[in-house]
C-alpha cells in the first residue's frame, strides 16, 4: 500500500510494545513529515543510547560506566538493598525520594506462562551480593500482580534462611482515588495492610 521504505519504519515502529498498527503508521508519517534535522537528531539519540548504555555490574540497572550512578554513590545505605523487577522501577521509586538505599534489578518476574523461571532473573546475582555485601535488609518491592506476588514470595522464602530481614513494599489504594473503582485485589491489600490512627 504504502512505499516499501515507508511500510519498512511502520513495521519496526510496530514492533515496539504499545504502539499499534495505527500509532505505527501515525509516527511513521510524523517521521516523514518532520524536518531532517530533527530526525537525524532522532536516530543520533537512539544509536548514541545502544552503544552506551548498558547494565550496572553490580544492581543491573542501566549504567553508562560499569556501575550506574546509584552503586557508585558512596552516600546510599548499602545495607538496605531493594530488589525490583525493572530499571523503570527504580526511577519510581527514585522519584519519591524515600529511599536512600541500593537496588537489585531482577530483569523480569516469575511467568511459567512466558516461560520465564526463577533461572532467567538475577536471582544467583543477589544471594552472591548477599554473600559479598554487609545487607541487613531486603525490600522487595516487586508490582502488585500474580507475577510480582509470586516472584516476591519466592525470595522470601529463599532468602528468610539466610539471616535478612526480608520484608514487602505496602499496597493498596492509591491517593486520590475512590473505592468504587477499586478492585478486589487492591481493596482487599488495603484491608490487610490498615493500620491505627491516633492514639496508641
Amino acid at each position: 500500500m504504502y512505499a516499501d521504505a515507508v511500510q519498512q519504519v511502520i513495521d519496526e515502529l510496530g514492533r515496539l510494545p504499545g504502539i499499534g498498527p495505527r500509532s505505527a503508521q501515525r509516527l511513521a508519517f510524523h517521521i516523514l513529515e518532520s524536518d531532517p534535522v530533527d530526525v537525524e537528531r532522532l536516530t543520533t539519540a537512539i544509536v548514541e543510547m545502544r552503544s552506551r548504555v548498558r547494565f550496572c555490574s553490580r544492581c543491573f540497572n542501566i549504567a553508562e560506566d560499569d556501575l550506574c550512578g546509584i552503586c557508585a554513590d558512596a552516600r546510599r545505605e548499602g545495607s538496605v538493598l531493594c530488589v525490583v523487577e525493572d530499571p523503570r522501577d527504580v526511577v519510581a521509586l527514585e522519584r519519591t525520594a524515600e529511599f536512600r538505599g541500593c537496588y537489585h534489578v531482577l530483569g523480569g518476574s516469575i511467568s511459567p506462562i512466558d516461560g520465564v523461571g526463577p533461572e532467567q532473573l538475577r536471582i544467583r546475582e543477589l544471594l552472591a551480593r548477599l554473600g559479598d555485601e554487609e545487607v541487613v535488609e531486603v525490600i522487595l518491592a516487586t508490582n502488585p500482580n500474580i507475577e510480582g506476588e509470586a516472584t516476591a514470595m519466592y525470595l522470601a522464602r529463599l532468602l528468610e534462611p539466610l539471616g535478612v530481614e526480608v520484608t514487602k513494599i505496602a499496597s493498596g489504594l492509591p491517593v486520590g482515588g475512590d473505592l468504587e473503582y477499586a478492585d478486589e485485589l487492591t481493596l482487599g491489600r488495603a484491608l490487610e495492610g490498615r493500620r491505627k490512627l491516633g492514639g496508641d
